[in-house]
């Protein structure tokens, strides 16, 4: 099995020979790199099915080490790995068939889908990873050759501007991980994650190099996943071509929860690593959410929707809810790869939708009623399931938070509000969530450690979010029927700028735009 594992580089091999190809056809119309593209990316995908098979029937390994003293190329193979794999394999196939005909007539069309190619071909080996030096290139050359997609029409200045700043966090976020990294192999004398996570896990006497590791984690994560204050790259970087959106928003942002989730026995380590994670991640996915409701345009409401996603998902990680966080992160990337593709389509379903009676606009009682209602709702389905505020605390706070994100498009079902319909309407919701939940759990049992009970500490910061969620939900159904009342539009204007914050951060890192090229 050890030696079978070595099988799965021909996934990312697959992707790395379509990008040679491209410096040879750089041009438009490259018809021979077109059709390779196609099958060695439906071939990535069809690897990548064999080996999650391979990983159900055989069970975990890792691939014998190409290197020395512990350090080197290594693949993992794991439940983890395996639904990762695939899920980037798939929508990998998607983007490259997607960019076969969107580039059409594009003079660079072959250095596009080189690039496209390359940066798959990172992000493969970056799931894939057995060993931190595999994981750190991997980790760097995502970005890199991401970086060269973003400035792919490199005349724009807007598109410069943003990537400048992206550029400067990934810089930053890749030293953290190099940090922790070094302090884990210090610790632990060896390179291999498997065994790293397993002494992170036994070990009573941990060194002190550990939390400390945890701690670069969580801030590499957090950079990598576009969170609060460095959020607003990800939101300008719109001048590259729709399929590049289409990945980085489906696949490379969730790069911070893939490395948290690979390296959580170690994140348990630090209650004070997994207190960060929540305190901005939910803190992002609160700016986020609000801020996505204002934008007029659809792909940069989009993006407002994936910071908002992100900070939810690492908020998850730091509730110990792994395997929570790689449901939302296979739930996300399908959704937004079919968001970011299908975003030309928004003009048509816009007018789909004109001349639709408009809800009955919902008193502050009848709104605070259905809240109540649907939190109750998930309570008791929960209980169902054995999962109450004594066994899986987390659970339960993050399905509630997620059925009242929803509450506003539950009332816009129909042309009244009553509290039968909203319950009916948040128990299927929560019956989906919770056994996608508990299925996912029993999936990733072997790989994963298990969901902690919460300290003091994180039962607060449960309590507070959740309160927060419900306020920006209760905000969310009563605002819009006071769109002339002067706070609410003088609010509206701060909101749909993102609260000044990127502009902040523009100033403090990014400076002018440099002078366009003539």
């Amino acid at each position: 099995m050890p030696w079978i594992a070595l099988l799965a580089y021909l996934i990312p091999l697959s992707l790395f020979t379509i990008a040679l190809g491209a410096i040879v056809t750089p041009g438009m119309r490259p018809r021979a790199l077109l059709v390779s593209a196609k099958l060695l990316s439906v071939t990535a995908l069809a690897l990548a099915a064999t080996i999650a098979l391979i990983v159900v029937f055989a069970g975990p390994a890792t691939s014998p080490l190409i290197g020395a003293n512990g350090l080197g190329l290594q693949i993992r193979l794991d439940a983890l790995s395996a639904v990762m794999i695939l899920l980037v394999s798939f929508i990998g196939a998607i983007v490259i068939r997607f960019s076969a005909t969107y580039l059409d007539g594009d003079a660079r069309q072959g250095v596009f889908m080189g690039r496209m190619a390359m940066t798959l071909g990172f992000v493969m080996m970056l799931v894939l990873s057995g060993n931190v030096v595999q994981l750190v290139i991997s980790w760097i050359g995502t970005s890199l050759s991401l970086h060269s997609l973003l400035m792919f029409y490199s005349d724009r200045p807007k598109a410069r501007l943003a990537v400048r700043k992206k550029f400067t966090v990934a810089r930053v976020g890749d030293l953290c991980l190099i940090g922790a990294s070094a302090l884990l192999v210090t610790a632990f004398g060896t390179g291999e994650i498997a065994v790293l996570t397993e002494a992170a896990r036994t070990t009573e006497a941990l060194p002190a190099g550990v939390p400390y590791a945890a701690g670069l984690l969580a801030i590499a994560a957090l950079l990598k996943s576009a969170q609060f204050p460095t959020h607003g790259w990800l939101t300008e970087v719109m001048e590259t071509p729709t399929p590049v959106s289409a990945l980085l928003h489906a696949g490379i942002i969730n790069a911070g929860g893939f490395l948290i989730v690979r390296f959580g026995d170690v994140m348990l380590t630090s209650a004070t690593s997994l207190h960060l994670l929540i305190l901005v991640g939910g803190l992002t996915a609160v700016i986020g959410s609000v801020v996505m409701l204002t934008q007029s345009s659809v792909k940069i409401g989009l993006a407002w929707s994936t910071i908002a996603q992100m900070g939810f998902m690492l908020m998850q990680c730091g509730f110990g809810a792994f395997s929570a966080a790689v449901l939302h992160i296979v739930a996300h990337s399908l959704y937004k790869a079919h968001a970011f593709l299908s975003s030309g389509s928004v003009v048509d379903l816009a007018r789909a939708k004109m001349g639709i009676t408009p809800v009955t606009a919902p008193t502050l009682t009848q709104a605070v009623a259905v809240l109540a209602t649907v939190i109750a709702t998930v309570v008791l389905i929960g209980a169902i399931f054995d999962v109450t505020l004594a066994t899986k605390p987390a659970l339960v706070v993050l399905g509630a938070i997620l059925v009242m994100g929803l509450t506003h498009f539950l009332l816009a079902s129909g042309t009244g509000v009553t509290l039968i319909r909203s319950a009916f309407a948040a128990s299927g919701v929560a019956l989906l969530y919770f056994i996608l939940q508990l299925g996912t759990e029993a999936v990733m049992a072997s790989t994963l450690p298990a969901m902690p009970m919460p300290g003091l500490v994180t039962g607060l910061l449960m309590a507070a979010f959740t309160l927060i969620f419900a306020a920006v939900a209760l905000a969310q159904i009563l605002v819009p029927s006071h769109p002339r009342n002067p706070r609410v539009q003088a609010a509206r204007v701060w909101i749909a700028n993102g609260f000044y914050i990127n502009t902040l951060f523009s100033k403090l890192i990014a400076g002018k735009p440099a002078p366009a090229k003539s």
